[in-house]
């Protein structure tokens, strides 16, 4: 993966296959100046179908998966890989029929960090092929924090459809707009 927001949608496809019709995704920046860290957070909640103990046991590794289009799930043990590369850490925990989280944290100035992509963009392309489903995304750093539901963005349209593409194009201004907002300069990337 070449960046954060293709994780996101990855992880977030498995949450979809899962039934969920709530997924929350959080990106935060936490300085924790007591161990000289800043660290980019990413946690990815659903109310899907969870995993019982044994599957959740066996997620991690590559070869396995519940598809049977394909015999490897690349999906969270490549997110795992890329948090424990740059020193960072990964937990995952999942109970059945009470949903999955996800959490990975990477440390800012790490040289193998990957980059947070475009989240706009990735956000836009779940909402648009799952507009039932709710999608909460919460950013939060230094600059303040930004919040945005799909939820409550379908209850204040009155009427109109939230794939509209008039609606989309907001969205994905408004997403954009908030990513520079909380994290324009902690984030090296993401231009001011």
């Amino acid at each position: 993966m070449r960046d954060l927001s293709l994780h996101i949608l990855d992880i977030v496809q498995n949450s979809i296959k899962a039934k969920a019709t709530e997924i929350s995704i959080i990106l935060k920046h936490e300085d924790i100046s007591s161990l000289g860290k800043n660290i980019l957070k990413l946690i990815i909640t659903d109310n899907g179908t969870g995993m019982e103990y044994e599957l959740l046991n066996r997620v991690e590794d590559p070869f396995m998966t519940t598809r049977t289009s394909r015999k490897v799930g690349l999906g969270i043990p490549l997110l795992k890989e890329s948090a424990l590369k740059c020193d960072g850490k990964f937990k995952l925990s999942s109970q059945k029929d009470a949903g999955t989280e996800i959490t990975a944290a990477f440390p800012i100035d790490h040289i193998d960090r990957l980059p947070v992509g475009d989240v706009g963009e990735t956000m836009i392309t779940l909402i648009s092929s799952n507009p039932e489903i709710r999608f909460m995304l919460f950013l939060e750093g230094e600059k303040g924090s930004f919040w945005l539901d799909t939820r409550e963005v379908a209850e204040s349209l009155k009427g109109v459809i939230i794939t509209e593409y008039t609606v989309i194009n907001w969205l994905k201004e408004y997403i954009d707009d908030g990513i520079k907002n909380i994290f324009g300069g902690v984030l090296n990337e993401v231009n001011c």
